[in-house]
């Protein structure tokens, strides 16, 4: 792993007049990430910073800039917002929003097996994403769980779409051959794994993969050479997941080998489809699911909605002669009235008043806000319930031009955390993970101490320090005391029982009492003892039913011997 050392020199500098550096976030192939001070629209952001030794690497320059032309293109509370991009000869970098949370596979390692509920909010979140950019024409191309991030709350967001397709962007075969394979082996689609053309698709098949992994904690494919993955991906059928874990209910099942096709046409057409039915199964994990419509039947109810709609006869005409020539003006054209057909269908709206509603991570949903995208910053508050929601950016009455679907009115909303002094709630008995990103929420840092205990279940709090109750002051930053550490939880957690073992010494030989005493100081157990008659001695062990040297359990384990009785005469 690369150290940060040559990376602190840029702690401290100042990008472009506006971007401080304060601290290194990661540190990936192509770039290292900052946390960074946004002087201008006073925010921490993450800035994205391309290494000297590949800023003249051409491919590399090109997927960083399509990464940022590819962000740029998509605004959806599900994938990482970029604020901002800069190319220079000396610099490139890419100035996005500072998720605080983690990799879903950091996650997915730590916890092995997801739980269904767990596991389907996931699978939502992502098809929710894929959709907005599946319908901007961007293919991501490389879905898995090191490129999804998981916030504290809950949330997820897609990132890095380094390698995705542009809808602009055409990849021509060059000399007869297949393109190269683009993607991460374990993840990668059939189609993608031989350099065949892909669509919408692929990223649903990746999907898929990921969904089998959560719930199973294993990878549905796996080989020590990447290649061998790869053609597992094109020829093998996955195992079952209820193979691996029988707690994955049927339904689900029903899902992943259907996103997990090799034909393409038999697997989800598009991530509508498959989010219609992640949410037949939230309802009811062990329903038989619908399948797929075939991509003609839904070619079939669009043509028909063409039809009911009268169309302008420009559009008309440039549509005909799409059809008719395929050439890359007329389709350059088509956009474009595209384009100008959504601008009139832009609509004015008055910003509600969100203040004194209460934040939640459905607050949208539950109020049909289908025009809005919301940023959350939290404050404290002497006076108002964590939750509440204390003022908004824009304020209400402000008017804004939205268009559905495409372009929502972004509204900051500072929401309370409670006063910064509080009483430590209870967590005995919780899962570890939801204590941690509850405390992280609430400001406050926190270490784990890991103990065994007979009866608390392994990964569940056993208690706390400070105890429930005592008084503890949360982080904060603000213009007067700057950046202040919030007081330290340490959290016992359980590592389940305690299994003592020892090493089975070696007793064959011994006399019979000797081999008990050797038992007994080893915290063994005398088994079954079988008396036969032999050359050795009467009372030498002649043998014994666990070898020596072997690790066994304290307390469980019994030694059968077999003892000598001496040559019958």
């Amino acid at each position: 792993m690369e150290t940060t050392e040559r990376f602190e020199k840029y702690v401290g500098q100042v990008f472009d007049g506006r971007y401080r550096i304060q601290k290194i976030i990661g540190i990936g192939g192509m770039a290292v990430v900052f946390e960074a001070e946004d002087f201008v629209m006073k925010r921490t952001v993450a800035l994205k910073l391309l290494k000297d030794e590949i800023n003249n690497d051409v491919q590399s320059v090109k997927r960083f800039i399509n990464e940022s032309r590819a962000v740029a293109m998509l605004n959806h509370p599900n994938i990482v917002a970029i604020y901002d991009v800069t190319v220079k000869d000396t610099e490139k970098y890419i100035v996005m929003e500072n998720i605080r949370g983690i990799t879903l596979k950091s996650y997915m390692n730590r916890k092995g097996v997801l739980n269904i509920k767990e596991a389907l909010s996931y699978t939502e979140q992502i098809l929710m994403a894929l959709e907005h950019a599946h319908s901007k024409g961007i293919i991501h191309r490389d879905i898995k769980p090191q490129n999804i991030m998981l916030l504290r709350n809950g949330t997820i967001k897609v990132a890095d779409f380094g390698i995705a397709k542009l809808p602009d962007v055409n990849e021509p075969q060059q000399d007869g051959q297949k393109k190269k394979a683009i993607g991460t082996v374990y993840y990668i689609s059939p189609e993608q794994a031989v350099g065949k053309a892909i669509d919408a698709r692929s990223d649903l098949y990746s999907l898929g993969v990921m969904l089998y992994e959560m719930v199973t904690g294993k990878l549905p494919f796996n080989a020590e050479k990447p290649l061998s993955v790869a053609m597992m991906q094109v020829h093998e059928k996955p195992v079952p997941p209820s193979k691996l874990n029988a707690a994955v209910p049927k339904g689900v099942e029903q899902l992943i080998l259907c996103a997990m096709e090799k034909d393409p046409e038999k697997r989800y057409q598009d991530a509508k489809d498959m989010l219609r039915a992640v949410t037949q199964l939230k309802n009811n994990p062990h329903a038989n699911i619908k399948p797929p419509r075939k991509r003609g039947e839904k070619e079939k109810e669009k043509k028909k909605e063409r039809q009911s709609h009268s169309m302008l006869p420009v559009i008309a005409g440039v549509a005909t002669a799409f059809m008719i020539s395929f050439s890359i003006a007329a389709f350059y054209i088509f956009s474009q009235l595209i384009t100008a057909d959504e601008a009139q269908s832009a609509k004015e709206i008055e910003v509600r008043d969100f203040v004194g509603m209460v934040w939640s991570d459905t607050f949208a949903q539950e109020l049909d806000e289908k025009y809005y995208t919301f940023q959350i910053e939290y404050q404290y508050s002497e006076t108002e319930e964590r939750g509440t929601i204390l003022s908004q950016d824009p304020p209400a009455g402000q008017s804004r031009k939205v268009i559905e679907g495409e372009q929502n009115c972004a509204v900051v909303l500072y929401v309370s955390q409670g006063c910064d002094e509080f009483p430590l709630d209870d967590y005995t008995m919780e899962e570890n993970r939801a204590v941690r990103l509850e405390l992280e929420e609430r400001g406050l840092q926190y270490e784990i101490v890991e103990q065994y205990h007979d009866t608390i279940l392994e990964g569940y709090v056993i208690s706390t320090s400070p105890a429930k109750g005592e008084m503890v002051r949360a982080g904060k930053t603000d213009s007067h005391s700057g950046t202040m550490a919030g007081d330290k939880v340490t959290l016992y957690v359980s590592k389940g029982q305690e299994i003592k073992e020892t090493q089975v010494p070696d007793l064959v030989g011994l006399g019979e009492a000797d081999a008990m005493r050797k038992l007994l100081e080893s915290n063994l157990a005398l088994g079954k003892v079988t008396y036969v008659e032999s050359e050795l001695p009467n009372g030498t062990v002649i043998s014994q039913s666990k070898n020596p040297l072997t690790t066994v359990p304290i307390g469980s384990t019994k030694i059968d011997l077999t003892v000598s009785l001496g040559k019958d005469s």
